[in-house]
């Protein structure tokens, strides 16, 4: 017993010494602001959150929703091609990006869903189409679950939702005592870009501008902290509304995605009664920031197939 009490305090002193050597600061929201914003930006109150959000474009509505640790910016390319014919609204939604944590670490997916209602309301939608990639893509479908009347067509990428055999290290390591709380503190940019050339196929795409926005936004106040909560939240399980949706459905995924399978894509389209899947062969977990030219290619010919 006092061999265990002396190896706990000295792996406390360790743990101590570590973070008091290495950890890594915050990055003030406003140096984010000035870095990642742009004259697009603007920011609205919703349930108590500084909503970070773009609105560009004019035409039918359609909703971009990003996922786990990433920003509104994964669909830059989306945007800048979709706004010459859609109206694009993007979001960092709690948790991420500029919007920073959830005053009561509500990072559920009906929270989530209940905001994006809150938000579309808001800005003044009575009808519009969503996307979403990854967590963003669990948000979509049950928000396009909880709202048939509203969402028109419906964008699946690498979406999350169905349970998985085996989670990414980061997850897990959200999960763990004592590694969570490193996790808040302690941010190596190498720990980043390994995350990154996880969830692309061709790492040769992952430029050091990518590495340092993801860094980055990992350091907005609160944003670490948010993460581990997220990752601690329990499972539910919501899959039984996935066969309720009726839209028109595109399912899109990565063949190499090492986050979510790519079985979990046939999942989606055997249970969305109108749904198709399309997969693309040199893509992993973000196939809108990773090719968004192959991509861009079907969502649009699947928006125009009216």
């Amino acid at each position: 017993m006092k061999k265990n009490l002396i190896i706990l305090i000295g792996l406390s002193l360790f743990i101590f010494f570590a973070i008091s050597m290495s950890s890594t600061p915050d990055i003030p929201i406003e140096d984010l602001i000035e870095k990642y914003g742009n004259d697009e930006s603007e920011f609205i109150e919703v349930d108590g959150l500084n909503i970070h959000y773009r609105d560009e474009g004019a035409g039918m509505p359609i909703l971009l929703i990003h996922g786990t640790a990433a920003s509104l910016h994964t669909w830059d390319d989306w945007a800048q091609s979709l706004k010459k014919d859609y109206r694009v609204i993007r979001l960092d939604i709690p948790g991420f990006g500029l919007t920073g944590p959830h005053p009561e670490h509500d990072y559920s997916i009906p929270a989530y869903s209940q905001l994006i209602e809150i938000f579309v309301e808001k800005i003044g939608l009575d009808s519009l189409y969503v996307a979403g990639n990854s967590l963003g893509g669990n948000i979509a479908w049950y928000f396009t679950a909880q709202n048939p009347d509203l969402v028109k067509r419906l964008i699946l990428v690498d979406a999350s939702g169905y349970p998985v055999e085996s989670i990414p290290l980061i997850f897990k390591m959200g999960r763990t005592p004592v590694l969570n709380k490193l996790l808040t503190m302690i941010t190596p940019r190498s720990f980043i870009a390994k995350n990154l050339r996880e969830v692309y196929h061709d790492d040769n795409k992952i430029s050091d501008e990518l590495i340092d926005r993801y860094y980055k936004m990992a350091l907005r106040e609160g944003n670490r902290e948010a993460l581990v909560k997220r990752m601690q939240n329990d499972l539910v399980d919501f899959t039984d509304l996935i066969a309720t949706i009726n839209v028109p459905t595109l399912i899109v995924w990565g063949r190499h995605d090492k986050w979510v399978p790519v079985s979990n894509a046939f999942r989606f389209q055997e249970d969305i009664p109108n749904s198709e899947l399309v997969i693309l062969e040199e893509s992993g977990h973000v196939p809108m920031e990773e090719n968004p030219a192959e991509t861009l290619a079907e969502v649009k010919r699947f928006l125009n197939d009216d």
